[in-house]
C-alpha cells in the first residue's frame, strides 16, 4: 500500500525563519545519526522518517559518514525516499555534510575542495536526488585554507547540488571569516549546526550574538546531551542504552554522578511544569529564539511524539530560568 502523509501535517506545527534567509524549518528536526545504520532494521527506520513527516517535520539532517557502515545512513534515507517520501520532495529540507574520514586515502576527510565536491557526489548517488536543501562543511579544517571551503560550498550551489549552505562545529572567529567569505561570493550561507545543550553551552560564548547580527540560523545537536536530559539514566544505566553498548559517543564514565545529580534536580523541575526533563530541555534550548531548530534521534515512534510535546510548553517564568541556571552552575 502506498504511503500516504497525514493531510493535517501541518495544522499544529509551526515553522521558524532560519536567519533572515526566506527558509523556515520546524523547532523540532529530526537527525539520522542513528538508527538510519546499515546494522539498524530498515522497517522501523522507514516508520520513524514516515512518522515524523506525518508531525510536520520537514527537515531530516544526515552526513556522508552516518551509519554505520559509513553512508548506510544515507542509503537508507535513500530508499525511504524512493518507497515513501519522493511524492513529498519539495515539501522536504534534506541536509547532508562532509568533512569528518569517510573513505581511506588523503581525500576522503577534511575540507579540500576535492573532498568536498566528491563527497557531495556520493551523497547525491546515495540519496538518489539530484541536490539538497543545505550542504555543510562538517568541521573547520586546519589544513586546508578557509577560502578553498568555503569555495567549494560556493561552488556546489552554483552547480545546483545545493541550495543553501552551512557550517558546523566552528567557533565564532572561523564562522565569522566563513560569513565574509561567502558573501563576498553572494552564497546562501544561512545555518550553522552547533552542540548545544543545559550541559554544552559554548554557543552562548560569542557565537550566538554573532550568528543574529550576521543574520544566519542555528540548529542545534545534541540538545538532550545524548540522552542525559531525559529520565533513561537517573537511576542507573540501562542494559540496551547507548552506553551500556559500548558506543563511542557515549561511554559509561560520561555519565557521572555530579551530573546525574544535575539532571535528577532539573527532572523535578520539569515535573513541576508538566513535561518530562526531555520535554523541558527542548523547550530550554528552543527558548526565545535561541535557536531556529532542535535536532533530535528516536529510536522508536513513540519518543518522536514525547518530544514533540515539548512545543505545548516553549515558555519559561524568569524564576524558572534562573533555577535552571543556578542548578547547571552547582
Amino acid at each position: 500500500m502506498n504511503y500516504l502523509a497525514n493531510e493535517n501535517r501541518y495544522t499544529e506545527m509551526p515553522y521558524n525563519r532560519t536567519g533572515r534567509s526566506g527558509l523556515k524549518l520546524p523547532p523540532i528536526s529530526f537527525g539520522l545519526w542513528h538508527n538510519f545504520g546499515g546494522v539498524d532494521v530498515f522497517e522501523n527506520s522507514r516508520a520513524l522518517a514516515r512518522h515524523a513527516f506525518d508531525l510536520g517535520i520537514t527537515h531530516f539532517d544526515l552526513a556522508n559518514n552516518y551509519g554505520p557502515p559509513t553512508g548506510s545512513a544515507e542509503e537508507t534515507f535513500g530508499q525511504i525516499l524512493k518507497k515513501d517520501l519522493l511524492p513529498y520532495r519539495d515539501e522536504l529540507i534534506i541536509a547532508t555534510k562532509a568533512g569528518y574520514r569517510m573513505w581511506d586515502g588523503p581525500y576522503g576527510e577534511r575540507g579540500s575542495r576535492k573532498s568536498m565536491l566528491a563527497s557531495l557526489d556520493q551523497s547525491l548517488k546515495r540519496l538518489g536526488l539530484d541536490y539538497v536543501d543545505i550542504y555543510y562543511s562538517h568541521r573547520f579544517d586546519t589544513e586546508t585554507p578557509l577560502e578553498e571551503t568555503m569555495g567549494a560550498l560556493d561552488q556546489a550551489v552554483r552547480q545546483g547540488k545545493a541550495l543553501y549552505v552551512g557550517v558546523s562545529n566552528y567557533n565564532a572567529e572561523q564562522t565569522e571569516e566563513a560569513v565574509r567569505l561567502l558573501k563576498n561570493q553572494g552564497t546562501p550561507f544561512i545555518i550553522h549546526q552547533v552542540h548545544y545543550s543545559m550541559f554544552e553551552r559554548r554557543l552562548e560564548q560569542g557565537l550566538q550574538e554573532l550568528l543574529a547580527r550576521e543574520g544566519v540560523g542555528s540548529i542545534a545537536y545534541s540538545p538532550l546531551a545524548r540522552g542525559l536530559l531525559t529520565d533513561r539514566y537517573l537511576d542507573n544505566i540501562p542494559a540496551d542504552s547507548r552506553a551500556a553498548g559500548g558506543s563511542v559517543f557515549l561511554r559509561p564514565e560520561d555519565i557521572t554522578e555530579e551530573k546525574i545529580a544535575k539532571s535528577r534536580l532539573l527532572n523535578k523541575l520539569a515535573q513541576e511544569r508538566g513535561q518530562s526533563l526531555a520535554q523541558m530541555a527542548l523547550a530550554w534550548v528552543l527558548r526565545k529564539g535561541h535557536v531556529t531548530s532542535a535536532l533530535i534521534g528516536a529510536s522508536k515512534v513513540k519518543q518522536l511524539d514525547d518530544n514533540i510535546a515539548a512545543l505545548k510548553q516553549p515558555n519559561f517564568t524568569e524564576e524558572e530560568l534562573n533555577l535552571i541556571d543556578q542548578i547547571l552552575a552547582g
